[in-house]
């Protein structure tokens, strides 16, 4: 057994989903501090993600390839993972959405992995009622549940999870890397975008994926033409790839609102975006706890978004920006108005904005909570004697 304790991480794929970043985002800060042995599997190895961490060094990393979780290859795939598990002496063993959590959970408990941790970062709202009952069960083998903000919390007891599993902590975003001052040369900016380089133009920009009419863009067009009739310079920008994308294209025709609207599709430079965004917007009608929410904020942009899921955990209403209610495309063109006719106002709220990304938000936060959440979980594996790394009883499961 080594030194360091081993850390599994099984992601679904290295598409840049907020999941999928997260995860990503979490194993390179884990690589840096050196305290443990990171590894990494995942049910599908394409993505622009693995990018980011094939330059980690982490070995080798096998993929699980899933068409269904009830079908003969699944039980082929699940054989597979259990003797990686076994042969790699993982200690702890960390999944990251619906698929690997029900995937990687039994596997874990199968194998006698010493600490098993999930994580559910979206709202129950999009599970079918079989999704959330083969969650649910594989919960009861995980060590630990975690939510990543206090409504997914509040979803997951109510789903039937022991309140003493789940422990909340919050997603972390480089506040460096987006807390960049206005551009100095903004047309140049926005020509890199394929934006106006006008600099009357005002950006209101929403930074969400079109594979799934949960993130209601329509809402966001709709409010777009009500500003774009009281504000002609307001500019509205749609960062995000996915199959909505032409239907999209479509109703901004039908609005009439085709020359203040652009399209970028998938975003790798979300932060220099920003830096020439006026106002920061997501119109969700169900979420977990959005990462774009907090890019926004730590980019300095006020934030108009609907009230959904742990938005408001971070969004402090009339201080870093307004929330409104889903699907209520009025309110949130109000809210938008309100905020370019007080520009001095908005700019305050925005800088409110960074500072709690920086208190509350930051990868420092996030990677000290995971690291004493490991340590504490070792520590009760050790203490119980039942799967404690390196005793016998562990290798005897191990063996198996």
């Amino acid at each position: 057994m080594p030194d360091q304790p081993i850390v599994l991480h099984l992601i679904d794929s290295f598409n840049q989903g907020g999941s999928e970043s997260q995860a990503v985002q979490l194993v390179r800060l884990l690589r840096g501090i050196g305290r443990y042995r990171i590894l990494m599997a995942c049910l599908n190895r394409d993505g622009p993600l693995r990018a980011e961490i094939d330059c980690l060094d982490l070995g080798e990393i096998p993929e699980y390839k899933l068409t269904s979780l009830y079908n003969v290859r699944a039980l082929r795939q699940l054989r597979r993972f259990t003797a990686h598990l076994k042969r790699q002496q993982v200690d702890i063993l960390h999944t990251h959405d619906f698929y690997t959590n029900v995937f990687g959970m039994w596997a874990g408990a199968v194998t006698g992995v010493p600490v098993r941790i999930a994580a559910r970062r979206e709202s129950t709202e999009i599970r079918s009622n079989t999704r959330r009952a083969l969650e649910r069960a594989s919960y009861r083998v995980a060590s630990r549940v975690l939510a990543n903000c206090e409504e997914v919390r509040r979803q997951l007891t109510e789903e039937g999870v022991s309140p003493w599993r789940i422990e909340v902590i919050y997603n972390g975003v480089d506040a460096s890397r987006l807390c960049h001052p206005p551009s100095a040369n903004r047309s140049e900016m926005a020509a890199s975008f394929g934006l106006p380089t006008d600099r009357r133009r005002l950006f209101i920009t929403i930074v969400a994926n079109l594979h799934l009419p949960v993130k209601d863009h329509i809402t966001f067009l709709r409010a777009a033409r009500t500003v774009s009739e009281v504000v002609p310079q307001a500019t509205f920008v749609v960062a995000g790839e996915g199959e909505l994308m032409n239907s999209m294209r479509l109703l901004a025709k039908e609005l009439g609102i085709t020359k203040q609207t652009f399209f970028l599709g998938r975003c790798s430079r979300v932060a220099e975006l920003l830096s020439i965004t006026e106002i920061g917007v997501l119109s969700s009608l169900y979420e977990g706890f959005p990462n774009s929410v907090l890019e926004y904020m730590a980019a300095g942009c006020p934030v108009v978004a609907t009230d959904v899921g742990g938005i408001r955990e971070a969004v402090v209403e009339g201080e870093t920006g307004y929330l409104v209610e889903a699907r209520d495309h009025e309110a949130m063109a109000r809210q938008i108005l309100r905020l370019l006719a007080a520009p001095q106002r908005a700019r305050a709220m925005g800088i409110l904005g960074q500072q709690i990304v920086k208190q509350k938000f930051s990868l420092e936060a996030q990677v000290k909570a995971i690291t004493r959440l490991y340590e504490h979980l070792l520590g009760m594996a050790g203490e119980t004697k039942l799967y404690a790394p390196g005793s016998v009883v562990s290798a005897r499961m191990r063996n198996l």
